[in-house]
């Protein structure tokens, strides 16, 4: 293997040691001192910087609404993040620390009270805030609120977790990714938010790098102009916060967050595309990349409901983690983009060859293998749930022997996705059902012991969740979609409309409803169900619903 193609794992230590001298010396002619600030500054939040009375915030400053995530049997994790003028560098905040505080109840008109407190929004953590509430009750639904001085955030409903070994008799999900903002309006998010769920999983691509013009792109304002600092692409730590201002300014994903809990975890784009590991996309210095990354991760976990343990280290941030809910399903949210050996012969669409089948390559590392199988060892649960990003089975471009596969999906690293398929047969894991985004098209996959083998043994499911905006309008039938369905008879759902996937798991199925809108360049389009299918506990196999 030459050195362009070495993992990140390989080159880890010494380009984050030259990334850390290169934040402190180098970083003004490079991605600017908020890149470095990345590296300079205690991720907890100090108390270096003055407090501000919140009584004097004279405008709203829960403009980016609120969120809840990461549910726990007798915890929840609340989010907010300040921010009066959010399009704004700083967000219209001042350079102070602020507290705020908040309150978790029962009722949706705050008459029954179980917890309240205060918590300090830092300016180093660009006055977000992360809330762990503890001592609840299990699989219960709260309502909970922020106040800074007179004002008063939006209200959020959120559940905790059924208890460790309850039986649940159902479980209801969605898994989303995907949300160019410049390509559309979030409007299945809407719908979304109406849903009747227990939890939302989004699989990556929550936003996009890439320049968003005074109109909004796809979105072709009339009534307003954005900013032109949102006329590039992201690289500094400030670019990446503003741009999740600008996300998070929509109305429909707020309703969303507020609506359910999210388990949230990233794939390229939060960053930058088609990355891998310590590696990026273009040819610029590793270290001035690992700078970008820092930055990108940072901001990440300033604007998602995430945990204390997934607080970020300069350019590194363990994601990757495991949700129960009873006896009925164990999740184990993987981070497919971190640790990866770089891409085989180039990030797209190549002939597989020795290099992409050399068992040496990863997708996941080897710890965080390690982890993901150790963990079915140790599994109970009937239904064993893998929110991840990249699609894991084979999809052959053409049902002909001079078929691509894509070096950027599981199936560039073949060697790594046959170890997780015998970890789970290893370990007797006889429900398996993958989740996965980045596509920007809905699946419904049997997952084969063999894909070059169609009369191999079914193990498992795949449901893809198609893109929230990414593609704009996107089509019933995509382009290539006879030649996908030819090529894979393991494919049995194919649809290039915008939506999530519902998904309901009970003791004797898991039913899987593909939601999906007819447009999102302009607003309002009204969802419907464009198939459903259910498999078996026990009998893995995509059959219609």
């Amino acid at each position: 293997m030459t050195p362009a193609y070495r993992s990140s794992a390989q080159h880890a230590p010494e380009l984050r040691a030259a990334a850390r001298h290169f934040g402190r010396r180098g970083f003004l002619t490079v991605t600017g001192a908020a890149a470095a600030l990345a590296f300079a500054v205690n991720l907890p939040g100090t108390a270096h910087a003055a407090e501000v009375d919140a009584r004097k915030l004279d405008q709203d400053p829960f403009t980016l609404g609120v969120a809840s995530g990461d549910p726990l049997p007798d915890s929840v994790l609340l989010w907010t993040r300040l921010a009066p003028r959010p399009y704004e560098p700083g967000s219209g905040m001042p350079a102070a620390r602020v507290t705020v505080r908040w309150e978790l109840a029962r009722d949706e008109r705050f008459t029954r009270i179980v917890r309240r407190g205060r918590a300090t929004a830092h300016p180093e953590l660009d006055h977000s805030l992360h809330v762990e509430v503890t001592g609840l009750a299990p699989d219960r639904a709260y309502y909970y609120r922020f106040r800074a001085g007179a004002w008063l955030s939006p209200a959020g409903r959120t559940r905790t977790a059924p208890r460790p070994g309850a039986r649940v008799g159902e479980l209801k999900l969605a898994a989303v990714s995907c949300q160019a903002y410049h390509d559309g309006y979030f409007t299945a998010y809407r719908h979304l938010a109406d849903e009747d769920l227990d939890v939302v999983f989004h699989l990556g691509d929550y936003l996009y790098e890439y320049a968003v013009g005074a109109t909004g792109g796809a979105r072709a304002y009339t009534d307003r102009r954005l900013p032109a600092h949102f006329n590039r692409e992201t690289v500094t730590l400030e670019d990446y916060r503003l741009r999740y201002g600008l996300y998070k300014s929509d109305a429909d994903l707020q309703a969303a967050h507020a609506a359910h809990p999210f388990v949230v975890t990233w794939d390229d784009h939060e960053t930058e595309n088609n990355y891998a590991g310590g590696t990026p996309e273009n040819d610029v210095p590793p270290e001035e990349f690992l700078l970008r990354r820092a930055a990108a991760y940072r901001a990440y976990w300033e604007n998602q409901p995430l945990r204390a343990p997934q607080r970020p280290t300069g350019p590194d941030m363990r994601l990757y983690r495991r949700l129960r809910f009873g006896q009925l399903a164990q999740f184990d949210i993987l981070d497919t983009r971190q640790y990866r050996s770089n891409q085989a012969y180039g990030d797209g669409w190549q002939t597989p060859g020795p290099e992409s089948e050399d068992p040496s390559r990863t997708m996941t590392g080897a710890e965080q293998e390690r982890w993901l199988l150790d963990g079915w060892k140790e599994s109970d649960a009937l239904w064993n749930v893998v929110p991840q990003q990249v699609t894991f089975a084979q999809r052959r471009n053409v049902p002909t022997p001079d078929y691509k596969l894509s070096m950027d999906a599981w199936d560039g690293y073949p060697a790594s996705r046959t170890r997780v398929l015998d970890g789970a047969a290893a370990a007797g894991i006889e429900n398996l059902v993958v989740l996965t985004g980045d596509v920007h098209v809905g699946y419904a996959f049997d997952l084969k012991a063999d894909f070059d083998n169609p009369d191999s043994r079914v193990v498992g499911t795949e449901f893809v969740a198609t893109s929230i905006a990414s593609g704009r309008d996107g089509a019933d039938r995509p382009a290539n979609w006879d030649n996908l369905t030819r090529a894979n008879p393991h494919l049995k759902f194919y649809n290039g409309r915008r939506g999530y996937v519902r998904i309901t798991l009970d003791e004797q199925r898991a039913r899987a409803d593909f939601r999906t809108v007819l447009a999102v360049t302009t607003p309002g389009a009204p969802v419907t169900t464009a198939a459903s299918f259910v498999t078996e506990a026990g009998d893995p196999g995509l059959k219609p619903a």
